[in-house]
């Protein structure tokens, strides 16, 4: 079930990043008091009480006049009203109601999606009595807020999960293995797509972002079910699509949300380059299974060790990432495309892979045994059992006497253990440590 989305929008200089940073609790966008400085939109997941939503922070509006103001983020309203399922308008107090708030809030109001009003750098009670002229705007109440300060977020929040859509049914059995294709433009996604199913089902041009939305095809081979969510190609920051490619990325994030396995397609002519490290640590960040797919293999000139050089390059560069094999081929020319869907299916039950309680400490005790954990002043990580909690992806909970005492290297230490023992092939695994309570065990 992918997250319900919540776009951020509002004229420059109002506090959206801000906000953004309070909701999602962490400091990811760029925060500095001038119109513009957020070159990109970011993407976050906010919790509140028990629901869980993506946030858009819809930066990224350059200034060149009060025109370019007013189309920028009417450009930005519009396509916020087309991916988002709520979206948070917001103010501030401090300048007041202006003719570009009034215009943003005549596009919103007339798109008939939810909207929380939200009126920022309500710093203090003078500032408190500020927000009554937005009831102008004819869109609900204002909510004053302080980004600075913290105050209100609480009941933005309330104000948003209220708002929120009702969870769906998932749309697809149990037993589909639902696949999706994300990289940047014009690495052939949708000639991927094309040659799997061995149809034209996809619009395919040498533009790159062709496709703008997910497109989801389901078919069947060998008894086993699939559907193939093709994405939007997702772009470099800094170029000029300021506006519908960032929201591309968040429909592949979306994309990326619903599916079990995620292609990670690579242009074979080009190469590696700094953007298909972001792409791919989007589905790693997400734990799905993955797979490296290094597309137009036809066109590459060659010799006996062209293949193994070029893995050689992807391990270089997706050192996060090394469980994740690697398949080469041409959408064009269909040059082992057979291979892939056998790789598709083995990552996907190494995804929902169950290990049983004690063969896992088993592996971990035999581990210990041969590399003690290291002393910290004096004291000793002790671990007292291990057990698997959740699959999509594997989740291994580690009870010990102290959780400060497990140091990042003797995680890794044990992850690759596990991953000796078991396999878990084009998977992430999340290891967790916990203390041990008095009464366990």
């Amino acid at each position: 079930m992918a997250r319900p989305v919540v776009a951020i929008v509002g004229r420059p200089n109002v506090g959206k990043s801000t906000i953004f940073n309070r909701l999602i609790g962490d400091r990811l966008a760029i925060v500095e008091d001038k119109p513009g400085i957020t070159r990109d939109r970011i993407y976050g997941v906010s919790d509140w009480n028990g629901k869980s939503f993506s946030v858009i922070d819809t930066g990224g509006i350059e200034i060149d006049g009060e025109d370019a103001i007013l189309k920028s983020i009417r450009v930005q309203a519009e396509l916020a009203i087309e991916e988002a399922d709520v979206i948070v308008f917001m103010c501030e107090a401090k300048s007041g109601l202006t003719n570009a708030d009034e215009e943003v809030a005549q596009i919103l109001f007339r798109s008939g999606k939810p909207i929380v009003l939200a009126i920022n750098k309500v710093d203090n009670m003078k500032r408190t009595e500020d927000i009554y002229e937005f009831y102008s705007l004819g869109i609900g109440d204002p909510i004053g807020i302080s980004g600075s300060h913290g105050t209100g977020i609480g009941d933005l929040l309330d104000a948003v999960t209220e708002k929120l859509p009702e969870k769906e049914d998932e749309e697809y059995d149990e037993d589909v293995i639902r696949v999706a294709l994300i990289g940047r433009p014009n690495v052939g996604k949708s000639s991927l797509v094309n040659a799997i199913l061995g149809e034209e089902r996809v619009i395919v041009s040498d533009v790159a972002g062709t496709t703008r939305d997910a497109i989801d095809t389901p078919f069947e081979r060998d008894g086993q079910r699939y559907v193939l969510i093709d994405t939007a190609g997702m772009r470099k920051r800094g170029k000029v699509y300021e506006t519908t490619e960032k929201y591309s990325v968040m429909r592949a994030m979306r994309a990326i949300e619903r599916a079990d396995v995620v292609l990670v397609v690579i242009n074979g002519q080009e190469g590696i380059i700094d953007q298909d490290k972001h792409i791919a640590g989007y589905a790693h960040d997400a734990g799905k299974a993955s797979i490296f797919v290094v597309n137009k293999w036809d066109a590459v000139e060659k010799d006996d060790k062209t293949m193994q050089n070029f893995e050689n390059t992807i391990r270089d560069h997706f050192l996060f990432m090394t469980y994740a094999p690697v398949v080469f081929l041409s959408a064009l020319t269909k040059q082992r495309l057979q291979k892939l869907l056998p790789v598709v299916q083995h990552v996907a039950q190494q995804h929902a892979l169950r290990i049983t309680t004690h063969l896992v400490n088993d592996v971990v005790s035999d581990a210990v045994a041969i590399n003690p954990p290291p002393t910290d002043k004096g004291r000793r990580l002790r671990i007292n059992y291990v057990t698997q909690v959740a699959v999509k992806p594997p989740t291994i909970v580690v009870f010990v006497n102290d959780p400060s005492l497990m140091h990042f290297s003797y995680e890794r230490y044990l992850e690759n253990k596990i991953r000796a023992a078991f396999n878990f092939e084009g998977t992430p695994i999340r290891l967790f440590t916990r203390r041990k309570s008095e009464n366990e065990g």
